[in-house]
């Protein structure tokens, strides 16, 4: 007969203004009674950073549990910061450095990696972030590993999520390490999403066009080359400018922080998620239109780039009422 061991005790912080969904996230996850699926399911509490804290939309937090119990808990979820701007309370920082000390799996949402980071326990770290945050988080905090491309990320103890979704991507992956995979895939199940899913951040970043500061004629040069991706090459980008290689690469990296290879593969895959996104063209005429050549050259750069492949991209975010007809693509996606 198996000896009965205490169940395994998960707590969140419930920080200053901190986003109702992303604190909901490990309530959904840990906080809900799901013993009908597995007899040892978590003990779990929300233990305010202050006294009658104040979360997003007005919310006040229960005062149930305290910063002791975070220091004790086997799993310490930090959720989204209100502003990662702002100090994180010391009281909550030196929990965590308890908790950390004891061993504890310790986890952040979003910008809940702030914390972490402020902390010093994502120091030579791998972390990652929201996607929109994390070049804050890397410029703040210059010895922590930013990774802004993967959904989450595991480096010893310490977990990291990127924003919002990706906190139940993460939370579900810790019930699969502690439960297996089928309580994984029930729960999953439960909260109408996938077990598992594929990619990472850079499908879901938007980039914008020109760097701010971009002289005119670079600019008019960026925009000729998206008119133009099917064929366009970095040798016709320099004589399209009337300038060398050299030359373009320098200004290139200047602009864009990239050599104008690499805009151009970038470009070329934001093409593709937009025709993707939004017609029924074939993969065949996507790589064509797009400059990728064939639809082998698509599937390799696009998987490498954007982490799933473009049939799974198409799946997730193709939207049947934005779909013109051939014809009326135009020369706005056609190069």
């Amino acid at each position: 007969m198996r000896k009965k061991t205490a169940r395994h005790r998960v707590a969140v912080a419930a920080n200053p203004g901190a986003p109702i969904f992303e604190l909901a996230v490990p309530c959904e996850v840990f906080g809900i009674d799901r013993r009908d699926i597995t007899d040892d399911w978590y003990d779990f509490q929300i233990c305010p950073a202050v006294p009658n804290v104040r979360l997003a939309g007005g919310f006040i937090a229960a005062q149930d549990a305290s910063l002791d119990d975070l220091a004790t808990a086997d799993t310490v979820i930090i959720p989204a910061c209100g502003d990662v701007h702002a100090a994180a309370p010391k009281g909550l920082v030196a929990a965590i450095l308890q908790a950390h000390a004891r061993g504890a799996r310790i986890a952040s949402i979003c910008s809940g990696a702030f914390v972490l980071a402020e902390a010093g326990l994502l120091d030579g770290r791998r972390a990652t972030t929201h996607w929109m945050h994390a070049e804050e988080l890397a410029k703040r905090y210059p010895k922590v590993k930013v990774d802004a491309s993967i959904l989450y990320i595991q480096d010893g103890a310490i977990w990291t999520s990127a924003g919002t979704s990706a906190g139940l991507d993460l939370c579900l992956e810790l019930v699969r390490r502690d439960h297996g995979s089928a309580v994984a895939t029930e729960l999953a199940c439960r909260i109408v999403m996938p077990p598992h899913r594929e990619g990472g951040q850079a499908q879901y970043v938007r980039h914008q066009g020109a760097s701010p500061g971009s002289a005119d004629q670079q600019a008019g040069l960026q925009q000729w080359a998206r008119e133009n991706l099917g064929h366009v090459s970095v040798l016709a980008l320099a004589r399209k400018a009337g300038i060398s290689q050299r030359t373009l690469v320098r200004q290139f990296r200047s602009t864009t922080a990239m050599a104008p290879q690499q805009w151009l593969n970038r470009e070329r895959i934001l093409l593709a998620q937009h025709l993707l996104e939004s017609t029924d063209l074939t993969i065949d005429s996507i790589a064509a239109r797009s400059g990728f050549g064939t639809a082998t050259n698509l599937r390799q750069r696009f998987r490498r780039d954007v982490g799933i492949s473009p049939a799974a991209y198409r799946r997730a975010f193709f939207d049947d009422h934005l779909v013109p007809s051939e014809r009326a693509l135009g020369a706005a996606v056609v190069a």
